[in-house]
């Protein structure tokens, strides 16, 4: 039997899906038997625990002090930094101390032969690679806006009906996707189209870092399949474009004039019935020195379909002046031309073959199925490892 000393082992990339993995992830290897240290660059110093735990000391001293909650405002915002900084800590801290186990079980391994202990210090080393392969990921996720919420808008592309029902393929595939990941999500505004599919929708996701990893998925995305409105069954493609915006907070100003703005109401439309509104409640927004237009109507209220809609404006507006701001940026670093790739981020292949391939990552697999079920984090991971940290600055 081997020693277990010095041994490297493959990292599952995603241990914590019980089903079998159709992903095809790359190696990784991680040596149980050097417990990492405290000041360890390769396993610590890439997290910058020592600078997390020190700013966490200071903002407990802080939560501490009498007359912290006289400014709730502040004091929210301390425990919120607080929190963030625990997130990432505790479980550093976790897998520092489940490494030391597996170094000292790797010992005894390599001086007493025992199978079936092998076979679980194997799987314990997979686990945990995987869970320190997830913490490094979490260093992609610290641009500006990565942490915020996320609203995500799909429209359909030309094409008619076909584009149309893909964007609704899309809008689920997200809804299952937040679904799978423990998100909250809200339908801020949805368009249906006569016949079948949607003209547009916006969706409001909630969760961890929502907006940093949905980002990824900004761009145009094709399909490729047997058309199901097609009588002699032929293959049809089909586009549908994504946008994400971070959603902001009350405390980030985005000034708006009144006068930039062109306000129109309308009748909200629907698939017909009890349920179409008899008002004009609907609300659309143009504004005009952007040419930037939103829309909302899912409320009865034409007050809340205001409120939302200036929600979803000043999103969009944050949004282009932070795109204003990376142009510039690329402007002037030339040298990063892994940027102009185009449009066309994704492919779901349907027939001949079945195959989702990511253009920007060459990221594939052939499980189209799971894919449209939500399956999406290996595409968002691939892209946050090659691209998020150049981004995050």
């Amino acid at each position: 039997m081997p020693r277990f000393r010095a041994c490297a082992l493959p990292i599952q990339t995603h241990p914590r899906d019980p089903r079998p993995d159709p992903w095809h992830s790359s190696t990784n290897s991680f040596s149980a038997s050097s417990p990492p240290s405290g000041g360890s660059r390769s396993f610590g110093g890439i997290f910058d625990i020592t600078g997390r735990s020190e700013r966490i000391a200071v903002l407990e001293e802080e939560m501490a002090s009498q007359g912290f909650w006289d400014d709730r405002e502040q004091a929210r915002r301390v425990i919120a930094e607080a929190n963030g900084l625990k997130a990432w800590v505790e479980p550093w801290r976790g897998l520092r101390a489940k490494a030391g186990e597996l170094a000292e079980l790797g010992e005894l391994l390599g001086e007493d032969e025992d199978a079936d202990l092998a076979r679980e210090w194997g799987t314990e080393i997979g686990a945990l690679g995987g869970a320190v392969d997830r913490l490094e990921l979490r260093t992609m996720l610290q641009g500006e806006d990565d942490h915020r919420e996320a609203m995500l808008t799909i429209h359909p592309g030309a094409g008619g009906l076909e584009s149309q029902d893909w964007a609704e393929m899309l809008s689920r595939m997200y809804m299952r996707w937040a679904e799978r990941r423990g998100f909250s999500l809200r339908v801020l505004d949805l368009q249906p189209a006569e016949e079948a599919g949607i003209k547009s929708v916006t969706l409001e996701i909630a969760g961890d870092h929502a907006y940093g990893y949905l980002k990824a998925e900004k761009g145009i995305h094709r399909l490729v399949r047997i058309s199901p409105f097609d009588s002699q069954s032929r293959r049809h493609t089909s586009f549908a474009s994504v946008f994400v915006y971070p959603v902001l907070d009350e405390e980030i100003a985005i000034e708006i004039d009144d006068g930039d703005l062109r306000i129109d109401t309308f009748r909200a439309s629907g698939a017909g019935g009890q349920h179409v509104n008899k008002t004009d409640s609907a609300i659309r927004i143009t504004h005009l020195p952007t040419g930037i237009v939103v829309s909302c109507q899912q409320e009865r209220s034409q007050h809340k379909n205001r409120s939302t809609a200036m929600k979803m404006l000043r999103a969009a507006l944050y949004q282009r002046a932070t795109e204003e701001k990376e142009r510039e940026r690329q402007a002037l670093e030339s040298s990063k031309t892994e940027i102009g790739w185009g449009n066309q981020i994704r492919s779901y292949v349907f027939a001949p073959y079945t195959m989702v391939n990511d253009h920007r990552t060459e990221t594939k697999t052939g499980n189209v199925g799971a894919v449209m079920d939500g399956a999406l984090d290996p595409f968002i991971e691939a892209w946050l490892k090659k691209f998020g940290g150049a981004r995050a600055g």
